[in-house]
């Protein structure tokens, strides 16, 4: 679908349509969503592990009437290909190195960002090379403190500490596997059955290829650097002061309420709602989630056309 065919649907005031696409950026092949007028404000959706832009499928045309959505899939997961040649190294450096070259490639001069899980410390490294871009911030279960962490991380602390193959494999064999990926969506969610199947199937699906698990074993690792940014994260927060909606799932075994409430710690100006559910919190609220947004980003100077 073209930006002209995408603009047409806005203006027919009908269902914003959401186009795929791919651009080569840092070597990388990125696989992204787009919806929404090209002249309207950006909102950038970066999604967790282990899922990708289609966790935002509901999301994006509820925004899209209003914004210009674009949301990448990360490298090592969605349908983002890395060449072999390229010898990508997978750290959340380089997954933010590879999202800002493509937000410059995009031209991307500012935008909101929604951060979500790995979002979160993809987006903020974003934040602190270029604050000037960020107009807002909205972090659903995106953690930025160590207090938002919660029991669930009890193996992968294990794992930091003694990164030994056993390690490694207890990992590999409880969490990247069908039924621990179906656990992320559905754990802390009143009812599982509302959730959509093919959300954790996908995931589990790309998780199964070639190689795939030891990408994700690499990241695993790599995240106790985010914690060493958490002071970095915090600085920003209290010195550029961007508006900030916390949108949480409150029965996340990864990412406890606390990290929510920390966020007023350093910008005392930030919202905090919580939600009756779980981590994939898009799953099973994303229409209450696309409503706080639009008031929000509204309220804070990020007018969407009508």
């Amino acid at each position: 679908m073209t930006q002209v065919q995408s603009e047409r649907a806005n203006s027919a005031g009908s269902i914003p349509l959401t186009s795929v696409h791919k651009i080569e950026v840092d070597g990388v092949h990125v696989f992204y969503r787009s919806a929404g007028n090209s002249e309207a404000p950006v909102v950038l959706l970066l999604h967790g592990f282990p899922s990708s832009s289609f966790m935002f499928r509901n999301l994006i045309t509820r925004l899209a009437d209003q914004y210009r959505v674009i949301a990448p899939d990360l490298p090592g997961f969605g349908f983002t290909e890395v060449p072999e040649e390229r010898k990508y190294t997978y750290t959340f450096d380089a997954l933010a190195g590879t999202i800002d070259a493509f937000t410059e490639a995009l031209g991307l001069k500012s935008y909101a960002i929604y951060v979500f899980d790995y979002g979160a410390p993809t987006g903020l490294r974003l934040a602190i090379r270029h604050p000037e871009r960020v107009t807002t911030i909205v972090s659903q279960n995106g953690n930025a403190y160590e207090e938002g962490l919660g029991d669930a991380w009890g193996p992968i602390r294990t794992y930091w500490a003694q990164p030994t193959a056993e390690n490694r494999e207890v990992i590999r064999k409880n969490i990247l596997n069908f039924e621990g990926t179906r656990w992320q969506y559905t754990f802390g969610v009143s009812n599982p059955e509302v959730v959509a199947p093919e959300s954790y199937t996908l995931d589990a699906a790309l998780l199964e290829r070639l190689g795939n698990k030891d990408i994700q074993l690499d990241l695993f690792l790599d995240y106790a650097s985010n914690l060493k940014l958490y002071p970095k994260f915090q600085e920003y927060f209290r010195q550029s002061k961007p508006p900030l909606l916390a949108i949480w799932g409150k029965n996340d075994p990864f990412f406890i309420p606390a990290g929510a409430e920390a966020f007023r710690k350093d910008i005392p100006n930030a919202q905090v709602r919580f939600l009756d559910t779980g981590h994939f919190a898009i799953e099973t609220h994303f229409v209450e989630i696309a409503a706080a947004m639009k008031e929000f980003l509204g309220a804070n100077g990020v007018i969407g056309l009508r």
